[in-house]
Formats: C-alpha cells, sequence, structure tokens
C-alpha cells in the first residue's frame, strides 16, 4: 500500500520534475563563464573576473572604459541585453508553472483518498506556497542574478537540491499524516468490502487517468520551456554577431546553445 501511494505522488511530481531538468534534457547550453545581471548591468565574467559588462542596455564598458561604437554595433549591443533580460521572467514563469503543476497533481492524490479541504493537503500548499515566495524574490528585479556553467550557483535556492526540496516536502507530509491516510485507506477498503484488489485497481485506474490529465496541462509549460530554449538559442547568434563585429568582444565566447531535438514543437 505505501508503494502504491508514493507511485501516485510521484506520478504528480513527475512534470515539474521534467520541466525543471529541461535545459539538460531538450536543450544544450554551455555557459563559458559567469553572468550577473543587476537592475543597471549585465556583467560577463571569467574566473570571477570582469571580460565586459552592458550598461542601461546600451554602453559597452571593459577594463572600466567606455567602447565606441558604430550605430550598427550599438543595435546588437543594445538587443543582446535586452533579450537576456528578457529571458529572466520568461524563466520564473517556467518555474513557477511547473511548482503550480506539481501541487497541483499531489493535492488530486490526496483529495482522492482523503477528501477535499483535508489537512494533508493544507500542510503541502504551505510548503509550495514557501518555495514559490523563494522563487519569486530570486528572480526580483531588485535581485542581482548570478549563473555560470554551473547554473545560479551563488543562489542556494537555485542549486542541485532544488527538485529535492519538493520531495522533501512531499515525503515529510506523508510521514506526518500517515495516521489519517491510513484510515482513509482502511475506510476505502470497507466500502469495497475489504477486497483489497478492487481498492488497488481503483487507485491504478485514478494513477493512469491523473497521468492523463497532469500530461495534457503540463504541455503549455513545455511549450514555453522549448520557446525559453529558442531565445538562448537566438542570444547566442547575436553574441555571435558581435563576436564578429566588435573587435572588442571578439575573444569573449560566453553562451553556446542548440536544441536537442530539432522537430519539437
Amino acid at each position: 500500500m505505501k508503494t502504491l501511494l508514493v507511485g501516485l505522488v510521484l506520478v504528480s511530481t513527475s512534470s515539474f520534475a521534467h520541466e525543471t531538468s529541461y535545459s539538460s534534457d531538450s536543450c544544450n547550453v554551455d555557459i563559458n563563464g559567469g553572468v550577473s545581471i543587476s537592475k543597471s548591468d549585465i556583467e560577463f565574467l571569467k574566473h570571477d573576473k570582469s571580460l565586459y559588462k552592458i550598461v542601461n542596455n546600451s554602453t559597452l564598458v571593459i577594463k572600466g572604459e567606455e567602447v565606441p561604437l558604430t550605430s550598427s554595433q550599438q543595435i546588437l549591443v543594445t538587443q543582446f541585453s535586452t533579450d537576456i533580460r528578457a529571458l529572466i521572467p520568461q524563466a520564473k514563469n517556467v518555474a513557477t508553472d511547473a511548482l503550480s503543476l506539481a501541487s497541483e497533481g499531489v493535492s488530486l492524490v490526496f483529495n482522492e483518498l482523503l477528501g477535499e479541504n483535508n489537512a494533508v493537503v493544507e500542510d503541502l500548499s504551505t510548503h509550495f506556497n514557501e518555495i514559490n515566495y523563494e522563487i519569486e524574490k530570486s528572480f526580483s528585479a531588485d535581485q542581482t542574478i548570478y549563473f555560470d556553467e554551473d547554473g545560479f550557483s551563488r543562489n542556494e535556492f537555485f542549486g542541485d537540491d532544488f527538485e529535492e526540496r519538493i520531495e522533501s516536502a512531499v515525503e515529510q507530509t506523508i510521514q506526518n499524516s500517515i495516521g489519517s491516510l491510513m484510515v482513509a485507506v482502511g475506510q476505502e477498503l470497507l466500502f469495497s468490502g475489504g477486497n483489497m484488489d478492487a481498492f488497488e485497481a481503483k487507485m491504478e485506474n485514478f494513477e493512469e487517468q491523473m497521468e492523463y490529465e497532469m500530461e495534457l496541462r503540463g504541455q503549455d509549460i513545455e511549450k514555453r520551456a522549448n520557446a525559453l530554449c529558442d531565445a538562448l538559442i537566438a542570444i547566442d547568434r547575436i553574441e555571435e554577431n558581435m563576436r564578429n563585429e566588435i573587435s572588442e568582444v571578439a575573444k569573449f565566447d560566453i553562451l553556446t546553445a542548440s536544441a536537442k531535438n530539432q522537430n519539437r514543437t
């Protein structure tokens, strides 16, 4: 019975795990350095040393000196900066929507077992709301966002333990609520006349239906994750054009991006 319950929960969180690992599963992205995005500057670094920065989406600065630009070069620099900034809300929306999908899936499991407005779902909602708040705070316009080869390496929340926090919240809630769950299971068995096979069949059917619904609801998130990859590829092309046209940044190749599945929709 524990295995069946855990299986249901894992199904409900699988969409979340898929989306949060999207960059490694569907999109080749290599960052050869660090990128720091503040309210006014985007700075590109290597081994924590500044290579160059773009101030106010327009001014290219290297070693503290402004680089004079032609009109075509200025267009490239501005587009490069604004397109990078546009990625931030896109990434935040994908993360928050995937989290919402995971929360919805887990709630379906426990609502099926315990009925609507149960304490388990309320407890889980509290955990998910806390994580959602941290996402919103981390992507706030007032925050400086830094990422490099290791992802959001200066932000503890977006480290390797991101998915583990979701799993931990679910596991902790199950452990704290095992009594209520066993009572619910007992009631279900009574309604089925003590027939364990009938109860397991019912739950397996529910699992299949929930998996189908979660997959449908996750399709929009996947499309936007694909769009995020496409945006990264476009930014990579702009960077390449900058390196070709502006000699001062020719040797700096920070971003390389491509889609693994070129036929995805």
